[in-house]
């Protein structure tokens, strides 16, 4: 069983919690998730399963889409409503002119610090592990882009948005520092993931759908590798090229189909007839390799297209 599932991430459960669930129902171990949801978020997660587990990290590059709600006025030690509250402060003088001019102010690119209530690591232990024994550390602000903010609905003292961003963003971060700059404060209080890399929390599925489908009839689920990758490009590949492939050795332009036009550092997929075979980025100055106008990135075997 190979591909990616769509799975619609309930609140109050964390993404490896997920996982645990499609292990025990898809009968296997290899599974893991694109992007790490807070328990407290809602919405698109997108899980791997065997050997879709080798292309996660071409699908955590993809921009992702959350509609959020915050609240003005206090201020918790995790950013979010499952914290704490820290601060509090009037926001009965905040106008609808002043949030939505923050608000609207926050798109492009930044640097953003990453909060301490994190799955991030310093010398190998989490974040939020250190921040439930009191420890706060020195983070290195990441740089993240905010491609569009929409604001939904302000009914002080909430406010609704939805934003479309660059992976590693922390919105829980986005909605504190908000707050900061209208004034009073502010923690978020719902967060649901509407897309990521191109799939929509209407394609998704719940686990318990998931669940009460019979084991032969799961496969039927599954995207596979090469349909959750729209995005790049399909050339066929066969005969001596691809024999040498399968053992390594990248081909040159002329012997995939359809190669002009095609950019230097395009990601392509290689496929013989409809069957995956690899995904490759073009390189036609290699130095190490010199064989090929092709990097490998990974090659499959045919178990992958069942």
């Amino acid at each position: 069983m190979n591909g990616i599932l769509l799975i619609d991430k309930p609140a109050g459960m964390t993404s490896h919690d997920v996982v645990r669930r499609v292990r025990r129902a898809c009968k296997i171990r290899r599974v893991g998730h694109t992007g790490t949801l807070d328990p407290m978020a809602t919405g698109v997660l997108v899980v791997a399963v065997g050997e879709g587990t080798r292309i996660v990290e071409f699908l955590m590059e993809g921009r992702k889409s959350y509609r959020a709600t915050l609240k003005l006025g206090e201020t918790t030690d995790t950013q979010d409503a499952e914290g704490a509250v820290v601060a509090q402060a009037d926001w009965s003088t905040v106008t609808e002119a002043s949030v939505r001019r923050v608000l609207e102010g926050l798109t492009g690119s930044q640097d953003q610090l990453p909060p301490m209530y994190s799955a991030l690591k310093k010398n190998g232990v989490a974040l939020h592990t250190l921040a439930r024994q009191g420890i706060e550390v020195e983070r290195t602000a990441r740089s993240i882009e905010i491609f569009a903010l929409r604001i939904l609905a302000i009914e002080l003292p909430f406010v609704t948005f939805e934003v479309d961003c660059s992976k590693g963003t922390y919105i829980r971060t986005l909605a504190h520092d908000a707050g900061v700059t209208i004034g009073p404060g502010a923690h978020l209080t719902a967060l649901r993931r509407i897309e990521n890399s191109g799939f929509r929390d209407s394609d998704c599925l719940t686990l318990e759908a998931l669940e009460q489908t019979p084991l032969d009839q799961l496969p039927g689920l599954l995207l596979d590798i090469a349909s959750a990758l729209p995005g790049w490009p399909r050339l066929q590949i066969a005969g001596l090229p691809l024999a040498r492939l399968l053992n390594g050795i990248p081909p040159i332009l002329e012997e995939v189909t359809s190669s002009q036009g095609l950019s230097e550092g395009s990601l392509v997929q290689l496929v013989d007839q409809e069957l995956l075979v690899a995904l490759v980025r073009t390189d036609t100055s290699r130095i190490i390799e010199k064989r090929g106008d092709f990097e490998l990135l990974r090659v499959f075997n045919r178990a992958v297209n069942d």
